[in-house]
């Protein structure tokens, strides 16, 4: 298993600010269909993370 990652400025690009319901920063998508929005403590950060692809 690996893990890819992008980031991106939102305000340079509105179109997928509007996909994603960006509301604040940081805003993290997992997968398109999970999100986290804030600063998170690492461990929290790292359980919503995997939750997702762990099913």
């Amino acid at each position: 298993m690996y893990i890819t990652t992008d980031m991106v400025e939102s305000s340079k690009f509105a179109l997928l600010e509007v996909k994603y319901h960006v509301s604040g920063v940081p805003h993290t998508v997992i997968n398109e269909e999970h999100s986290i929005v804030g600063a998170q403590l690492e461990m929290k950060f790292a359980h919503a993370t995997l939750k997702p692809i762990s099913k």
